[in-house]
């Protein structure tokens, strides 16, 4: 069994097509078949369904894939032993909510650029939905979401926590320092919210939604620096992660509403599909965010 026929094999798998694997790995298409028909005929089954120019794995090939993944594995041991020390390098494509994106440039990058200054990084912001889209397509090599807790069997979860959520308003707010707050006392005072439909406001706006209750705010946008920096200086409400305003909050710029009947449960997770190749910088990447970003 060739090795080459294994990463191919990998390749079409990760990114569901021919088509693109021949890309990334710069042979033909027919080449590619060519290498896949022959491992199906080495080991005497289908490995993908072809069907209306679209592919699936089989169930064989579904278990191809982490002996492959295994075997890749050991042979890249292997050379990094026959090498020797050798700095870690490659490329990574990250998916996150803005306020993640935001935080982690600001906090971590630098920090994991001079570690590893041969690994370089893509930052892309996008909702859940599109992430693990991206993830199946194999156009994200990892992701972190803010949303209700996610589980899927074709998904590895590398590090959760549960996120403290808070309303919060400007300090001087009439209802700074008003004890036992229901969320009718708040729902008509003026709000600016992340985008609809994205990540923790659509858990939001669903627990508003059983109530029969909806908000419609005067400013939606993606930007949480930019949505405490109005609030600091206005008279609004809105509903944040602790990490986004915990700073102004020290600061006395804000301060936490309590609001005490809306027991909504969100999520932060590091997450990476279950047939993504491990590669060592990938490896290191996610580990550095495991210390770093899911540190109370």
């Amino acid at each position: 069994m060739e090795l080459r026929n294994l990463i191919t094999f990998i390749n079409v798998a990760e990114l569901g097509s021919f088509t693109k694997a021949a890309e990334v790995l710069d042979y033909s298409q027919s080449t590619i078949s060519f290498q896949i028909k022959q491992l199906e005929d080495e080991l005497g089954c289908l490995l993908f369904e072809r069907i209306n120019h679209t592919i699936t794995l089989t169930e064989r090939g579904q278990e191809l894939v982490s002996y492959a993944h295994r075997v890749r594995s050991l042979t890249d041991e292997f050379k990094e032993s026959f090498e020797g020390e050798k700095e870690c390098g490659g490329h990574i494509h990250i998916v996150t909510p803005d306020s993640v994106c935001d935080e982690m440039i600001s906090k971590s990058y630098m920090d994991f650029h001079r570690e590893y200054p041969l690994i370089s990084i893509k930052f892309t912001t996008a909702d859940t939905t599109v992430m693990f889209d991206m993830l199946d397509h194999n156009e994200a090599d990892v992701i972190i979401t803010l949303d209700s807790h996610s589980y899927h069997k074709d998904y590895v979860i590398a590090k959760e926590q549960p996120l403290s959520m808070h309303f919060v308003a400007n300090s001087k707010s009439k209802l700074a320092g008003a004890k036992d707050l229901s969320v009718h006392d708040i729902i008509n005072e003026p709000f600016i919210l992340t985008e609809y439909g994205q990540g923790y406001r659509r858990v939001f706006d669903k627990e508003l939604a059983k109530r029969s209750l909806e908000i419609t705010p005067i400013l939606e946008i993606g930007r949480t620096d930019m949505i405490t920096s109005l609030i600091a200086e206005g008279d609004m409400i809105s509903f944040l992660p602790d990490f986004v305003t915990r700073e102004m909050i020290d600061e006395g710029r804000l301060c936490y509403l309590d609001v005490c009947d809306m027991g909504i449960e969100i999520w932060k997770q590091l997450i990476y599909h279950k047939n993504k190749w491990m590669s060592k910088s990938l490896k290191v990447f996610i580990d550095y965010i495991k210390d770093n970003e899911f540190s109370n």
